[in-house]
């Protein structure tokens, strides 16, 4: 099927179309790992053709059909630990994947080097007689201003890191982990190549139009980013704050959990007022006894592009 004109920012129309047959919530965190458009492009010399694609599975709407029908196999996979990191979830989710469909060889592989920790493959994935060593990355940036000057220009919500540095990172050291003598020692065969598949969301501030930055998927997912004091602006009659793990797949909800506008910003102010941790608020259409996300986006503190200015220029 076909995206929309717009795919990126379109996103959650196309992902309910194709699967809003689809009922729990980790079989729809697993969709969108294996269908959303990349976070950035292949072919863009910046990451020097280090970047995995999926590749096409003509099965994949039947199976995950099935898996959704009878969900128990991935639920038993998962961490139950509800304090678990988004990343590691969305490493769990495909890795299930990767493992259903013969292609797990190792996954959370640590190299040790005597007591020393040296690293820890993702994945080892077979490919016919090769072996593949792949590293995923799920990401949420913020745009800080409106330059386009792509990867460097997104920060962490939390102002931990910034996309440009975390990809050099990984395409640096996290993908060179092969090469070291420890990690040779206890792969079963010379690695074929190292890889890293990276999916997210961007986000973008108010009137600033996506730009055309060097690195980024032209059809990446998505949303917006307002500090709280611009909270009434935002669109729709309908709401829900998002937890962590329910970062990845576009909210589908009960009716009767939507927030209104009034809730919605109670919650806000009764948070930024003990904290000053960014939120995902998802916007819904609420009808017909469900409330589907039309659009997401961050509500930050009112300070939070200041400190995202100060933390850019200290990291660059």
């Amino acid at each position: 099927m076909a995206l929309p004109p717009d795919p990126g920012a379109g996103f959650q129309a196309h992902f309910h179309h194709r699967w809003n047959v689809l009922r729990d919530r980790h079989v729809r965190a697993l969709a969108w790992l294996l269908e959303a458009p990349d976070l950035l492009d292949p072919a863009a010399p910046r990451w020097r053709g280090m970047l995995a694609r999926l590749p096409d599975d003509p099965g994949l709407a039947g199976w995950l059909t099935a898996l959704d029908r009878a969900p128990q196999p991935l639920r038993d996979w998962l961490d139950p630990d509800p304090r678990l990191r988004l990343g590691r979830y969305a490493e769990q989710l495909l890795g299930f994947y990767f493992q259903q469909h013969g292609r797990l060889a190792a996954r959370n592989l640590q190299v040790r080097d005597g007591n020393l920790t040296i690293g820890e493959f993702d994945f080892l994935l077979r490919d016919g007689a090769a072996l593949l060593h792949w590293e995923l990355a799920t990401k949420f940036y913020l745009l800080e201003t409106g330059n386009p000057h792509g990867a460097d220009y997104f920060v962490g919500p939390g102002l931990a890191d910034m996309l440009g540095r975390k990809m050099d990172r990984m395409l640096e050291r996290q993908l060179a982990l092969g090469s070291h003598p420890a990690a040779r020692a206890c792969l079963p065969q010379p690695l074929a190549a190292a890889r890293a598949l990276v999916k997210g969301w961007l986000f973008y501030p108010p009137g600033v139009a996506v730009p055309a930055a060097a690195g980024l998927h032209p059809e990446h997912c998505r949303g917006f980013w307002r500090p709280l004091a611009q909270l009434d602006e935002l669109p729709g009659e309908g709401y829900a704050l998002l937890p962590r793990l329910d970062w990845l797949a576009p909210a589908r909800l009960a009716a009767a959990e939507a927030l209104d506008r009034a809730a919605l910003r109670a919650a806000l102010h009764a948070h930024f007022a003990a904290s000053d941790r960014p939120l995902l608020v998802a916007v819904l259409d609420v009808s017909d006894g469900e409330a589907l996300e039309t659009a997401r986006g961050f509500i930050v503190p009112d300070d939070w592009r200041e400190r995202a200015r100060k933390r850019i220029a200290a990291l660059a």
